[in-house]
């Protein structure tokens, strides 16, 4: 990589986050004739400017922004929309909306940064399952939830071929080789997996709840070599359907005071000035508030892009709440494809138009 030393944490909010309930418009009247029961007023947000504010269970995030660490992204989505989360989602994890890709686009920068495959353990996965975004071609990336149980996944029947495997052996042929070199790998990275978690300190503070953030945490904190880490939150409240009020209150906070103790921890270990974090969610909610107090499925979103890299304040044209689209829906008015390009380019310093196989234009969003 052109910037050695520095980490992407991806924060994946799945579930369509209600942007405009994270980051209120407050200051447009029409926001409040959309949403005249679930709108949230002036006094009880914290406010941004006269326009904007905070969610009021997001002090911990405001706190950042205050702070100039935090760029707010809005409006931000892409064209021809799916209201799927699972399509959705599929065309964030591959950065190519509509189409498809064979390998996510974290797994992409991984390959732009290292085309060999040769750095060991460059993605770091915290998810039950692989996600797509990690896919990569020659990078493995380690997936695990639970540090003390992370080891390979494998059927009863074939463990004893495995202890086999494990013991040291002179490779008979290639395909032996690379069974061989596998089989050490995955036994290696768990280990220093549960190493690292183990003297990881911040797991034993009970006011401290950073979500799956703080497995990141420990890693980093024991210099592990990852560069790219993803984060999909578990357990999402953000499909907002029903009385939306306190669920997504909850999530915020949860999510909002995560972050802000994922940098405390940041500071703590001396890395605070090495690592970005990324937030999105699948896609944002519909404008109008439904029948039963809640949004349904939508389109345009707020993104986030946290540390202390980071040119604090507000990107992206705000969209329109006046002249909605595709049934009471946003426009978006910025490609998420943009919001990559700017981590993957000025960031980890990696070519951004391979990775996305075309060019697109960047927010000056780092300090120098």
């Amino acid at each position: 990589a052109a910037q050695p030393g520095r980490i992407l944490v991806v924060f994946e909010w799945f579930g369509g986050n209600d942007g405009l309930n994270t980051i209120v418009p407050y200051g447009d009247p029409m926001y409040y004739k959309h949403r005249p029961t679930i709108g949230i007023r002036e006094k009880d947000l914290l406010a941004i400017d006269a326009h904007f504010g905070w969610h009021k269970s997001m002090s911990g995030m405001k706190h950042l922004f205050d702070d100039g660490k935090v760029a707010i992204i809005q409006g931000v989505g892409y064209d021809r929309p799916s209201f799927s989360h699972f399509s959705s989602i599929s065309f964030w994890h591959t950065a190519a909306p509509n189409s498809g890709n064979e390998y996510g686009w974290i797994g992409r920068t991984a390959s732009a940064m290292d085309p060999a495959g040769a750095r060991p353990n460059m993605i770091v996965n915290i998810s039950d399952s692989q996600t797509l975004a990690v896919k990569a071609e020659k990078h493995v990336p380690l997936v695990f939830v639970d540090p003390t149980k992370f080891q390979r996944g494998v059927f009863a029947q074939e463990k004893a071929v495995l202890d086999m495997l494990s013991a040291p052996h002179a490779p008979v042929g290639e395909a032996h080789k690379y069974v061989l070199e596998v089989t050490r790998s995955a036994a290696q990275a768990s280990e220093v997996v549960r190493a690292a978690w183990d003297g990881y300190k911040g797991k034993d503070n009970p006011d401290l709840r950073l979500l799956d953030l703080d497995k990141v945490a420990a890693l980093i904190e024991a210099d592990f070599p990852t560069t790219l880490y993803y984060v999909p939150l578990r357990n999402s409240l953000f499909d907002t359907h029903v009385n939306q009020a306190a669920p997504h209150d909850r999530q915020l906070q949860y999510c909002s005071d995560a972050i802000a103790g994922f940098f405390q921890e940041m500071k703590r270990i001396g890395r605070a000035d090495d690592v970005v974090m990324y937030v999105h969610s699948e896609f944002g909610r519909r404008v109008p508030e439904n029948t039963s107090l809640g949004t349904d499925h939508g389109t345009a979103q707020v993104n986030f892009v946290i540390g202390n890299a980071v040119k604090g304040g507000l990107y992206g044209k705000p969209p329109s709440l006046t002249n909605l689209v595709l049934g009471d829906n946003l426009e978006n008015t910025t490609d998420f494809r943009q919001v990559y390009a700017t981590l993957i380019q000025q960031w980890m310093g990696a070519d951004a138009a391979t990775v996305l196989g075309q060019n697109f234009t960047t927010m000056d969003m780092f300090r120098a």
